[in-house]
């Protein structure tokens, strides 16, 4: 297990990239700009006059479909997922995000090209210390034949499990301990898919429209081969992805999460289910922050008062259930 780092870090130097956007087909312009302290992730919507911005954080998502898109009022970003990923890997607590459009764009389907601008930008240190959920009793979310749950657990490991009745991918599952080096080494490069009716049927209602072999695998008709002339970056990409999606959707929680995620045929709602229902059973964990004492860090639990939850969690929380730790609404994890 790798200690989860005390400080919150930002990115040291502004990077930017370029790439389409996988449902409008435009091409997007990309900035990544330091955050101060206790910001948390924000995006900017360079592209609107007023700059309008949206807090990344589970409580702004207003659609699952095809990808997870945040909004605030009419502004809204989408594809979130692999950039969110990206930051978290790369343990970055605090940046803004400047898009000219309403999407990240897609680059190669995966979180690898966000991991390399990132690192191309480096890392900061800074003087605020991290808050995390400590997961302490399991938490689980059920929408049909689809489970996920969260198990106490001293780090952060997510287990992923597909069914595709067979094919290319069949059934699949992977398991692992997030840490940086893990994350770059085994999850990022994993692309996202579809089957080539899918995107098919999307082109043909106006989407999918950045879609091309460079950044999607494309499944054949016969689901035994995939047509990226390069094939498979992994055996195992499939599943591979949808651990990239769920880590990337869970960073929305706003802060480290110390529990062992298992997924069960998951998706972008089911995350949400999820992230939901933690912040719903405020009674399975603990918000936990760090504190100087002397020349060291300890962990100490935080206790908040029954009305600073209602406060911040009250639209969330079940009728008969106001209490339990509390975190700001802007970004739930920092103060």
């Amino acid at each position: 297990m790798t200690p989860i780092e005390p400080y919150q870090y930002t990115i040291r130097n502004t990077v930017s990239c370029r790439g389409i956007g996988l449902h409008t087909g435009s091409m997007v312009n990309l900035t990544i700009k330091p955050g101060p302290a206790n910001s948390g992730i924000r995006f900017v919507r360079s592209d609107i006059t007023s700059r309008p911005d949206i807090a990344a954080n589970f409580e702004q998502v207003v659609d699952t479909q095809l990808a997870t898109t945040i909004g605030e009022g009419s502004t809204t970003i989408s594809t979130t997922e692999h950039l969110m990923a990206a930051l978290q890997g790369a343990g970055i607590d605090n940046a803004l995000i400047e898009v000219d459009s309403h999407e990240v764009p897609i680059m190669d389907g995966s979180a690898g090209p966000f991991v390399h601008l990132l690192k191309k930008g480096g890392r900061k240190q800074q003087k605020a210390l991290r808050k995390i959920i400590r997961i302490t009793k399991p938490i689980e979310f059920v929408d049909g034949d689809k489970t996920i749950r969260i198990e106490p657990y001293d780090g952060f490991k997510v287990t992923g499990y597909i069914d595709f009745d067979g094919g290319i991918i069949s059934k699949q599952s992977y398991s692992v301990d997030v840490t940086s080096e893990r994350f770059v080494k085994e999850i990022a490069r994993a692309r996202t898919f579809g089957f080539v009716e899918q995107v098919e049927h999307l082109w043909a209602n106006g989407l999918a429209l950045g879609g091309t072999l460079d950044n999607v695998i494309a499944i054949h008709w016969d689901r035994r081969s995939v047509l990226n002339e390069s094939g498979l970056r992994f055996d195992d990409e499939f599943i591979r992805h949808k651990v990239l999606d769920l880590i990337g959707d869970l960073a929305l929680m706003g802060c480290p999460v110390q529990g062992h995620v298992i997924a069960n045929r998951s998706g972008h709602a089911l995350h949400l289910g999820l992230m939901k229902k933690i912040v719903a059973t405020p009674e399975a964990w603990e918000f936990v922050g760090f504190k100087k004492r002397g020349q060291s860090i300890i962990q100490q639990t935080i206790k908040n008062t029954k009305k600073a939850a209602k406060q911040h969690f009250g639209p969330l929380l079940p009728k008969n259930q106001s209490s339990g730790p509390a975190l700001p609404p802007s970004s739930p994890c920092v103060a």
